[in-house]
């Protein structure tokens, strides 16, 4: 067998380097000078390797302004389906459902796989979170939370896992932002009791504890769904989600 080019095996890496996270939608490259020190290759190899990954669309080069991994890679739902499901406070449960099974997944293999750079990530997300809620602004609150919850996901070093939980980052930003505005109107003082969950599921997965790190993450998802229903019971008046049409003009 032939021994793959250097432009080959370049490619490869930083193929590897995208579908891992490392390089996310939007990084910038090294410049080349320090690229080709840290691959211990030629200028001409690494500038044959990016025409390659730039032919196939994974990253763009700007005149002068260096190289990047493309901004489209960054995988969503489509926006009309999105922006349906997000303004639709009855799908609610549809995706707490569906944060049940790919955060719990999350948990248990980040406890068992992360990293001392993860163990870093991690801590420093929460803390954005934590920060987060004295700025009185669910929506930025929301952000920090689904942030949390992508360093979990990405501390799996589960690739396929890592891309369904970026490609549902937007969903879940509207969900999370949603169930705060409702909690704190409804139950101010439930941030002592999220804060606390979101603690107990950081320990267990920097413990390495992959079993107390999907309970963990089950009795938050089920907390937030109690408080959800709880909501509702106390909301009033009560609207029926039943629609009824009429093509006969009222009298």
């Amino acid at each position: 067998m032939n021994k793959p080019r250097v432009a080959d095996q370049i490619v490869e890496h930083i193929e590897q380097l995208i579908l891992a996270g490392t390089l996310r939608p939007g990084d910038r490259l090294p410049a080349e000078r320090v690229f080709c020190r840290q691959l211990s290759v030629s200028r001409p190899s690494l500038r044959e390797a990016l025409q390659k990954l730039s032919a196939r669309q994974l990253v763009t080069t700007q005149r002068g302004g260096g190289t990047y991994v493309t901004e489209a890679l960054t995988p969503s739902l489509a926006d009309p389906l999105l922006e349906l499901i997000a303004s639709s406070p009855g799908r609610l449960g549809d995706v707490l459902e569906l944060r049940h099974a790919i955060e719990s997944l999350a948990a248990h293999y980040a406890a068992l796989r992360r990293t001392t750079a993860d163990k870093s990530a991690l801590r420093k997300s929460y803390k954005a979170l934590i920060t987060s809620h004295a700025q009185r602004d669910p929506s930025l609150e929301a952000q920090a939370d689904a942030d949390f919850h992508l360093v979990i996901a990405e501390a799996s070093h589960n690739v396929v896992l890592v891309q369904v939980m970026r490609s549902l980052f937007a969903l879940l930003h509207s969900s999370m932002r949603f169930s705060l505005e409702n909690l704190y109107t409804y139950q101010p003082a439930i941030f002592d009791n999220l804060r606390d969950q979101h603690y107990h599921l950081l320990n267990a997965i920097l413990n390495g504890d992959p079993e107390q790190a999907r309970a963990a993450s089950d009795n938050h998802i089920n907390y937030v769904e109690q408080s959800l229903a709880e909501v509702d019971a106390a909301r009033s008046p009560q609207v029926s989600g039943h629609a009824h049409f009429s093509d006969t003009t009222p009298t």
